[in-house]
């Protein structure tokens, strides 16, 4: 079984300016990333995003944009030697309709847990909102809550 941590996006990867990042122009990884990844990795953790996009049910951006995004950041975790195993996204918003893996709920977790073979007893869910920790409860891992956009070493004793 896969000892995983799973990262939410924006405010934990990636500078959260208060509204939408859905342009690689604005995609600023957060300071201190890579160096806390690179201590996990050497401790056995694997690595799986999860993150609400609600921007492409509320018309904001696309599908497409979130594509382009998420093909840098992979980017970029590669040139920094870090491997993601997945990347899950839900492109709902409760403004517009109801569904079960917007965060706070757990689909996205629990549908990774189950193709990646995880230990919930070894993985916890890093996010930067409380609805990542309740969606990391309602899946049955341990929820890490971080300060928007802090760097990850400072809570690597939490995940550990």
């Amino acid at each position: 079984m896969r000892k995983v941590v799973f990262l939410d996006r924006d405010g934990v990867i990636n500078f959260e300016p208060g509204n939408y990042t859905y342009e690689v122009e604005k995609f600023k990884i957060v300071e201190g990333l890579f160096e806390g990844l690179h201590t996990l990795r050497d401790v056995g953790f694997q690595f799986i995003v999860i993150t609400n996009q609600g921007g492409i049910s509320k018309g904001a951006y696309g599908h497409g944009d979130v594509a382009n995004v998420h093909a840098y950041m992979l980017d970029q975790f590669r040139i920094n030697g870090i491997d993601i195993l997945d990347v899950y996204y839900c492109p709902h918003h409760s403004v517009n309709e109801r569904c079960i893996c917007r965060k706070p709920d757990s689909q996205m977790l629990e549908k990774a847990m189950a193709r990646y073979n995880v230990d919930k007893q070894l993985s916890c869910f890093v996010g930067d909102n409380e609805r990542d920790v309740m969606a990391a409860e309602n899946a049955g891992i341990k929820g890490v809550f971080v300060k928007s956009n802090d760097k990850i070493t400072n809570y690597l004793n939490q995940i550990f």
